[in-house]
């Protein structure tokens, strides 16, 4: 008869689901980063600070530089705030990837959106390491109340976060 094999391998222990267990969602983290490099750089070549152009009603693209965080928190204060926000991003960086490398097959849901969340903080990140600031440029507005300026890395931070919570309440 046969030994039955238990979980995932011979010895008992999890598998990671192959070579870096989720690591194949990466490619999001690639075009999240890319799409949000290339539209700041954009942003920064054809907007000027403090000027306008809408879109739509409700839609305008306004050239910001946020040196605080989400809202502009943070942002008039002296400098300090930069590191902080730089060692919080490497932190979540590496938890995202530590995860995707242990994780098994069995939470693609769950891989996707944190690799969403990963671009829109290397991108983020990227931008405070190089310019000391965070480039900001789409503003939704209903008549004059303005949402706080973000960008394509913001948009694929609340996406991963919003998918993520989805995520919690599929069977894997």
């Amino acid at each position: 008869m046969a030994k039955k094999k238990s979980g995932g391998g011979e010895s008992g222990k999890k598998s990671r689901g192959g070579s870096g267990g989720q690591w194949r969602w990466l490619w999001i983290t690639f075009i999240v980063i890319a799409l949000d490099l290339t539209t700041k750089s954009m942003a920064s070549y054809y907007l000027n600070p403090f000027t306008s152009k809408v879109l739509l009603p409700f839609l305008s693209l306004s050239l910001v530089h946020n040196t605080g965080s989400a809202f502009g928190f943070l942002a008039e204060q002296s400098g300090w705030q930069l590191w902080i926000f730089v060692f919080i991003a490497v932190a979540v960086s590496l938890g995202i990837l530590t995860w995707l490398w242990r994780s098994t097959h069995k939470h693609p849901y769950t891989a996707a959106s944190l690799s969403l969340i990963l671009g829109g903080t290397l991108g983020n990140l990227y931008d405070r390491l190089i310019d000391g600031y965070v480039i900001d440029f789409i503003d939704f507005h209903i008549n004059d109340y303005h949402w706080p300026a973000f960008n394509i890395a913001d948009s694929a931070i609340c996406l991963g976060v919003f998918f993520f919570i989805l995520s919690g309440f599929r069977k894997a």
